[in-house]
């Protein structure tokens, strides 16, 4: 048997994968790409390949981890390998604005946005959206950095005229009409294998900082849970957890949470899809519903399907 390669910039995420790898015994390896070479001439070696690279990997100063991954995933393609979230899902997860077309184009709904490069052109966007309340995010975010809530174009305008204002890392932000939820949460839906696996609400009330691992959590707080997993579908429907499938699967994407908003009228919204999804554990305790135990399993049979093709083909050779 071959292995299951975990491509990655960041191992503090890659902790609990590799223990439930190592639970069902399934040899893997850690590719981290923080900096290092690419041997585009050699063949790379007969595996399956999960792509964990992150869109905020400059967040934990690894800037160009994603163009690297980039490269090791459009090497490995070049050669048939077998890769979980391929080059189109790290497309995907570095731009949101591409996300919001895919979505659109799968039938999902998605706030009213404005893509702007510069910041005469996010004031040229407010305009757009007169004075209601306003989302200004990066293009390449990831654990809700840089998301920012403003109550008018005023509140914004004084904002991105500030000294201490920072473009996004790729330069491009989004301008995005508010869509407030009366609970104050959103739903996220998680997919593994491209199926899906559970939905779990998150309580937004302390901010846009979503990121549910445990080592996104701050220590010595203690509140009423923020993740719970729900039960079913979570009110989501079969139509959009259909569509979000059918969505990923035409996008090269296996592994991903997707999260929805839902406003004062019921109407649900898509605003985001994380390729490189954790899973809270307290919630998944609770529920009894583990996503690394699963995703273990599917990285493990993937291996198994392969090994069954490939052993016989080298014997055979």
């Amino acid at each position: 048997m071959t292995k299951v390669y975990i491509i990655h910039e960041n191992g503090e995420w890659v902790a609990p994968l590799r223990k439930q790898l190592e639970a069902l015994d399934t040899p893997y390896e850690e590719w981290s790409l923080i900096q290092g070479t690419v041997p585009i001439d050699d063949v790379p070696p007969d595996g399956i390949f999960y792509n964990r690279m992150s869109a905020s990997s400059y967040t934990r100063d690894h800037r160009f981890s994603p163009e690297y991954a980039a490269v090791v995933l459009t090497w490995l393609e070049a050669h048939g390998r077998t890769i979980v979230n391929d080059s189109r899902a790290l497309a995907l997860e570095i731009n949101k604005a591409a996300q919001y077309q895919i979505l659109r184009a799968g039938g999902i709904q998605t706030p009213r946005t404005i893509v702007a490069v510069g910041t005469e052109a996010i004031l040229e966007a407010t305009e757009k959206f007169g004075d209601e309340p306003l989302i200004l995010k990066p293009n390449r975010g990831g654990k809700g950095d840089g998301v920012q809530l403003f109550e008018d174009r005023a509140q914004l305008e004084a904002y991105i005229k500030e000294p201490t204002y920072e473009a996004p890392v790729d330069g491009i932000s989004m301008v995005q009409e508010y869509i407030y939820a009366p609970d104050r949460s959103i739903t996220r839906a998680e997919f593994i294998g491209g199926k899906f696996f559970y939905a779990v609400r998150v309580d937004t009330s302390d901010g846009f900082e979503l990121c549910p691992a445990d080592v996104c959590q701050v220590p010595g707080v203690t509140s009423e849970p923020k993740f719970r997993v729900l039960e079913g579908n979570a009110g989501l429907g079969i139509d959009v957890i259909g569509a979000a499938e059918n969505m990923l699967a035409l996008n090269g994407v296996k592994v991903a949470g997707i999260e929805f908003i839902r406003n004062e009228a019921g109407d649900l919204y898509a605003y985001d899809i994380n390729t490189n999804t954790n899973y809270n554990p307290d919630a998944e305790t609770i529920a009894g519903k583990f996503g690394m135990a699963r995703l273990a399993a599917y990285l493990t049979d993937q291996l198994i399907a392969q090994s069954v093709i490939v052993e016989p083909l080298l014997k055979a050779s």
